[in-house]
């Protein structure tokens, strides 16, 4: 085979691997969002709003019965749309660029193994790029999520208008409140990932077996103990988050918040540390099932796809069928 011809087989394999790390995380999550949809909407409505006055009993079944009778079916599902368009790119770009990095940043002393720093640069880098293509949609589905509970605002109607809407009212910026603690974020994936892999790593060891060999089982453990860990090390973060992208949509209160700093400080004056802990329970119910649910799909449907890819031609002018 010609150097030419390595070339291009090289190529295809990485433009093959792109195309199944892309596919697999965007089918991955846009399973899981729908899924655990009705328990997003409880969640931002808590984080934004704090809990609601005189509430007896569980808070998630009152909050489920409360959006059920005022805005009826629909509303559990409010912002599924755009927590499904954010989270095609979302996971794409993420499982993307983290096997990328995982790629460039893997030993080559023929061990093949990645060192836990190597596995938290991966994810940072990783959660970096998706959280800046991707906070306009993250905007956007946290306002229509909320708006059913200010019945004085002008509600968004679709996707579009609310993109459209923001940028006119409140600019670029608008569409990008909340980026910091989106950033500062990362550190959720920096801990979760590294402890995901450190898990699988683990329990193939103990099975005497490989990674990519692992049963669905396994992998839903591994996914859930690891995300367990950083969504209590990192919730604040999503509070401070949800509060910023979610305060332009109401013109009658202005600006409550002048940064990062200003709503921390609010936050903990009126409400002290459970303030950063709101819907951190209801959080958890909805993340767990969602990273197994993810997790598990994506090394499934991944190594599905690279069952079945077409290898590259090994013949001028007649293509090879083959599966890997």
């Amino acid at each position: 085979m010609s150097s030419n011809d390595q070339t291009s087989d090289g190529t295809n394999h990485n433009i093959t691997d792109l195309i199944c790390n892309a596919g697999a995380g965007a089918a991955a999550g846009a399973i899981a969002a729908t899924f655990v949809c009705p328990l997003d909407v409880i969640k931002t409505r808590l984080q934004v709003h704090g809990l609601p006055p005189a509430q007896k009993g569980s808070v998630i079944l009152a909050s489920l019965q409360n959006i059920f009778k005022t805005e009826g079916f629909r509303g559990m599902y409010r912002g599924l749309s755009p927590t499904i368009l954010a989270l095609l790119p979302n996971w794409a770009v993420y499982f993307t660029v983290y096997e990328q990095l995982k790629g460039l940043l893997r030993s080559h002393d023929g061990s093949n193994e990645l060192t836990t720093v190597g596995n938290i640069i991966a994810a940072t880098g990783a959660g970096a790029a998706t959280a800046i293509s991707t906070n306009p949609l993250w905007v956007v589905k946290t306002r229509l999520q909320t708006q059913g509970m200010r019945p004085d605002v002008i509600p968004y109607k679709s996707i579009l208008s609310a993109l459209a809407r923001i940028t006119h009212e409140e600019g670029v910026r608008g569409l990008y409140s909340g980026i910091v603690p989106s950033l500062a974020g990362v550190s959720h994936v920096a801990i979760q990932f590294p402890a995901y892999e450190k898990i699988k790593s683990y329990m193939a060891k103990k099975d005497k077996t490989t990674v990519d060999k692992l049963s669905p089982g396994n992998v839903a453990i591994a996914s859930s103990i690891s995300k367990v860990v950083a969504s209590i090390m990192t919730y604040p973060h999503e509070v401070i988050r949800s509060r910023l992208q979610e305060q332009g949509h109401d013109k009658n209160y202005g600006v409550r918040y002048a940064g990062v700093i200003d709503c921390t400080r609010k936050v903990f004056v009126k409400e002290g540390v459970p303030g950063f802990y709101r819907g951190c329970a209801t959080n958890l119910l909805r993340t767990t099932p969602s990273a197994v649910i993810t997790f598990t799909s994506y090394e499934m449907i991944h190594r599905s796809w690279h069952k079945v890819r077409i290898r590259p031609r090994t013949t001028r002018g007649r293509p090879s069928w083959f599966s890997t």
